[in-house]
């Protein structure tokens, strides 16, 4: 059924932006975070009006609007193909730090293709609401399997009761993966960009008659202090993420916002030609020492600190077609007003190690994903091997029915924006042989 009528979906309209200065911004943004300050629709973190979502970049075709009551939280969605009854929907899911605005190279081929689109925040991130934003917050809403409650539920507001393709990038594509996988009646196919996923873990079998339990990984922190005795020492960034210094040193980068941003995407994009991933031989100290400093840092230094020296020249920003300047201040302007501790919630809880993470996902050990997948990454992108052999349990046991398996030149970690045209093809041809 059409939703684009019913009153109680609230469109974004155009609004005078509040007449805060960027400082200003920051500054109540911190205070805020310090009094553990839950947003509401259409508020500022320093009580403002929001401005209109996107900045002007967001092509024509695509509405910014705000669903309520969608697993407790009111949802910013952005959609494309929403004028149409009876479209069968596609849901994309983006990563960190990313938004829904993130998918906006692809929204329109796809809409153009008959599907109604849709591109939440997700929760812990830009317009959605509803959470709270202090470190300290209750981290269980943000675990994988309310995560999935968070997809099945926003489908749900929209009018469909099944979805021909869940697609998720970096952090999203656990948690498209996991819909799939715990709800194959609702997410007909799914796409995976960028993280693999290697399926449940593993319950011992037959133990009792002698078999051995299957091997412990490795965990974070015990790589982290294999990775501390290196010379120069290291970190795993996801502990780094876990780590309530973490939002500050992001949010008040000594280069500023802006300059952080582009400096983190350029650093892990295929125009910083030092990303030549090669698959690692095993989650060692020695092995992943060989990632970049984006994902295996220096211990001394904070995420700002880190990719500050890879900030691009005025050339290379110039010539960046698939990022604009604008474009990155979209991404500045959210952070600088939501910061970043609700983005950063699902590191610290879904990680296999964490005792009720991994109680959790058991419940569904053995199962694997069996409708139609696919996977898309960057040639480029070190996410496709930063955890040793995920490929390989992906293609072999987690993923069924893999149709495609797909490494884009020109392309690293942010593959839907560094090569829309490209991935929007490998959709297309996904959908109409797969599709239901």
């Amino acid at each position: 059924m059409s939703t684009s009528r019913d009153p109680k979906f609230k469109s974004e309209k155009a609004q005078p932006a509040a007449a805060l200065s960027r400082r200003e911004f920051v500054a109540g943004a911190a205070a805020a975070a310090a009094r553990g300050f839950v947003r509401r629709p259409g508020q500022t973190r320093s009580g403002g009006v929001l401005s209109p979502y996107g900045n002007g970049t967001i092509p024509a075709g695509i509405r910014s609007r705000t669903v309520p009551n969608v697993n407790g939280l009111t949802v910013h969605v952005l959609e494309a193909g929403f004028d149409t009854a009876a479209r069968p929907a596609i849901l994309l899911l983006h990563g960190f730090p990313e938004l829904a605005y993130s998918w906006r190279k692809l929204m329109l081929p796809l809409a153009s293709a008959g599907y109604h689109v849709i591109a939440p925040d997700m929760r812990g991130f830009g317009r959605t609401t509803g959470w709270d934003d202090s470190y300290d917050a209750d981290p269980d809403p943000f675990r994988i399997v309310n995560m999935v409650r968070d997809s099945m539920a926003i489908v749900y507001a929209l009018g469909h009761r099944t979805v021909a393709m869940i697609g998720g990038h970096d952090a999203g594509a656990p948690v498209a993966s996991w819909s799939a996988l715990i709800r194959p009646d609702i997410f007909r196919t799914v796409t995976i960009l960028s993280s693999p996923f290697e399926g449940p873990p593993a319950l011992p079998f037959d133990t009792a008659n002698g078999a051995a339990p299957p091997p412990r990984a490795l965990t974070d922190d015990e790589l982290d202090a294999e990775l501390a005795k290196l010379n120069p020492p290291r970190k795993y960034y996801q502990n780094y993420q876990r780590t309530r210094e973490a939002n500050d040193n992001m949010l008040h980068a000594p280069q500023g916002l802006h300059a952080f941003f582009r400096a983190y995407y350029h650093y892990k994009s295929a125009d910083w030609k030092g990303n030549k991933p090669p698959p690692l031989k095993a989650r060692t100290a020695e092995e992943m020492a060989k990632i970049p400093t984006y994902y295996v840092m220096e211990k001394d230094k904070g995420m700002a600190e880190t990719v500050a020296p890879f900030m691009p020249s005025p050339a290379e920003i110039a010539a960046c077609k698939w990022l604009t300047e604008d474009e990155v201040e979209v991404y500045a302007t959210e952070y600088g007003r939501t910061g970043f501790t609700g983005a950063l919630q699902g590191y610290r809880v879904r990680r296999g190690s964490n005792p009720k993470t991994l109680a959790e996902l058991l419940t569904f050990s053995g199962r694997s994903i069996d409708v139609p997948s696919m996977y898309i990454a960057g040639a480029s992108d070190w996410g496709v091997y930063q955890t040793p052999g995920a490929v390989d349990k992906m293609r072999a046991t987690a993923c069924t029915r893999m149709v495609g398996f797909h490494l884009l030149d020109g392309a690293g970690h942010w593959v839907q924006q560094e090569q829309p045209e490209q991935v929007s093809r490998l959709l297309l041809a996904f959908l109409r042989e797969h599709a239901l």
